[in-house]
């Protein structure tokens, strides 16, 4: 029996970290348009954990990280707005939405004036970019490590920049198991305790 902290006899639990985008992106290049079934993802990946573990495991939660661009009215505000009023009412699921930053502008390489709007179509030369996703999952992975909130993390990305943070927690006794799309990420994913192959089995997740 799982007490109220999640621990249990023989249980191992099991939270999933995805990097939303990276996840999202990859998933459109191996097949563009799927159905995937968000409710089931975290206990899905659970199951496939405890296959490779060989013991009982149970779902401890899966945190979802993505950004969005504020300056999008279309696109990202329904992105944001079915993040928070659907996924985030997943049991068990949590969105962590970080808002993507204006770039400063470039600048004149004779007079170093910056170029905010382009001097033939005034579209906006700032660009976005995003501001810390990756620090946010890294430190939420360590922190839920450091208040004994799971046994093994599933970490969804095939970002090698997350390589310090899976050798952190290894030597720390935690086990880190990657999902990813091989033949990308193969740096993190050797890395990692073990991995999960997210292709073709995500096809069981299609709604």
């Amino acid at each position: 029996m799982i007490d109220e902290t999640g621990r249990g006899a023989g249980v191992v639990r099991v939270r999933a970290f995805v990097d939303f985008w990276n996840f999202t992106l990859s998933v459109k290049a191996w097949r563009d348009g799927f159905p995937l079934d968000w409710q089931r993802f975290g206990p899905w990946l659970t199951e496939k954990a405890g296959a490779l573990l060989s013991e009982r495991t149970a779902y401890a939660g899966l945190h979802l990280y993505m950004s969005y661009d504020p300056a999008k009215q279309d696109g990202d505000a329904k992105l944001k707005n079915w993040a928070k009023n659907v996924l985030d009412r997943f049991p068990g699921v949590e969105v962590v939405l970080l808002e993507r930053k204006a770039k400063a502008p470039p600048k004149c390489p004779r007079c170093f004036e910056s170029i905010k709007r382009c001097p033939k179509c005034d579209g906006d030369m700032r660009g976005t970019v995003e501001k810390g996703v990756d620090t946010t999952l890294v430190t939420d992975m360590i922190r839920l490590a450091w208040e004994d909130a799971y046994d093994v993390a599933v970490l969804v990305t095939s970002d090698r920049d997350f390589i310090p943070a899976v050798e952190f927690l290894n030597k720390k006794g935690r086990r880190v198991i990657n999902g990813y799309f091989p033949p990308q990420g193969s740096d993190l994913a050797a890395k990692c305790w073990a991995n999960i192959r997210l292709v073709p089995d995500l096809a069981e997740l299609e709604r």
